[in-house]
């Protein structure tokens, strides 16, 4: 039964049907993990992973291009179309240190399931004869959703799995056992980088719902978020209504959950994440905007502009109020037909006087005191 409806959700898409092409004629290849996980659920799975006792390289080449391959772990990552899969050769890890990378060495599929997070994720399915495999209580915790960890020493392995298993909880609406909530409780980050933190933390704000799992990892693990960070922050839902296609939902998030961190503390975090530049400045940028309050005082279309003008757009969606929406949605999009050739060719010298006057043409325009470049030129030239 458990096969049947696996195999048959693969074959009614594309890229199932793909998979089971490229496995045809070749023995032990398995779909595993998140995959058969949520297909059993009645979910549509994000990603395709599939676990090889055998050449990885070569099912990985007749799936699609290879975009990754990683001869240390035995992995490979692959793209065909629209489709995506994570390609990986059975094995078993061993941990020289709690929370580095593992050394890694080919094992069957038994052993390639007992090294994985929780038994939920722990289910194999064959493509060449339909057979299955699964750690003891997989099936069991599955119907009754339940997440559990394998051993007593998976977060000493590897404490990222604290995140997962935060994130695992909200989007499937899991529990978590509670031998498993009480491991997670003693976690600590061990020799685990900044890097992969950082990706956890990425991953969970590319979620329908951060904030749940931000509050679920703190109920699981509290040292896992610095102080001042705030899971469930107010103004959140406000700011991501606001927030226009060009905005960073997840970005804004962020910095709304870190506007109660010290200014050293959030950089410094961030930076231990290894957040790119840019945006751990944007993040810095709108947790604390303090031009927000000026924002919400407005009472003309310039004065918005004037408070508005060079912040990030995910800073003024999280000032909030109906000044935010004018910006976001019409303000923002006004432009002057002059520029400063036009204000040096009318005479005005170099420097300051330029920017002033540009700013005093598009107060005028935003406020309906100036209509076409005649009148702009007036203004900004300070002869109307």
């Amino acid at each position: 039964m458990v096969a049947t409806r696996v195999l048959d959700a693969l074959r009614a898409g594309l890229c199932g049907r793909r998979l089971i092409v490229a496995a045809e004629g070749q023995t032990g290849v398995w779909l595993v993990g998140g995959a058969v996980r949520d297909i059993l659920l009645g979910r549509e799975p994000r990603e395709l992973d599939v676990a090889v006792e055998g050449d990885v390289e070569a099912l990985a080449r007749r799936l699609g291009d290879v975009d990754a391959l990683h001869e240390r772990f035995g992995t490979a990552t692959v793209s065909a179309g629209d489709c995506r899969y994570d390609v990986a050769r059975t094995r078993s890890e061993h941990y020289p240190v709690p929370g580095a990378l593992p050394d890694v060495r080919p094992a069957p599929l038994a052993e390639d399931l007992r090294r994985r997070d929780v038994t939920v994720n722990a289910i194999a399915v064959s493509l060449s004869d339909g057979g299955v495999e699964a750690v003891p209580g997989a099936l069991e915790d599955l119907h009754g959703r339940v997440l559990r960890v394998l051993h007593d020493r998976s977060f000493e392995d590897d404490p990222t799995r604290v995140w997962r298993i935060a994130r695992y909880a909200v989007r499937l609406g899991f529990a978590v056992e509670p031998a498993t909530a009480r491991l997670a409780a003693h976690a600590r980050p061990g020799a685990v980088s900044g890097e992969r933190f950082g990706h956890e933390l990425r991953l969970s704000l590319g979620e329908d719902d951060p904030c749940a799992i931000f509050e679920r990892l703190r109920e699981l693990q509290p040292m896992a978020l610095p102080e001042g960070f705030d899971p469930r922050p107010d103004g959140v839902a406000e700011a991501l209504s606001l927030l226009p296609d060009d905005g960073r939902r997840d970005l804004v998030v962020l910095a709304a959950c870190c506007a109660r961190m010290s200014l050293d503390l959030l950089q410094r975090w961030l930076d231990h994440l290894q957040f790119p530049a840019a945006d751990r400045d944007l993040v810095l940028a709108a947790s604390r905007w303090v031009t927000g309050a000026p924002l919400r005082a407005a009472n003309t279309p310039s004065q918005i502009g004037r408070a508005a003008s060079g912040a990030p757009v995910e800073a003024v969606a999280l000032a909030g109020g109906p000044n935010a929406r004018r910006w976001l949605d019409e303000l923002r999009h006004v432009r002057l037909e002059i520029t400063g050739d036009d204000l040096l060719a009318a005479g005005m010298p170099q420097g300051p006087p330029i920017g002033a006057g540009l700013r005093r043409a598009l107060d005028a325009k935003l406020d309906g005191r100036a209509a076409g470049r005649a009148e702009e030129l007036a203004v900004a030239l300070g002869e109307r």
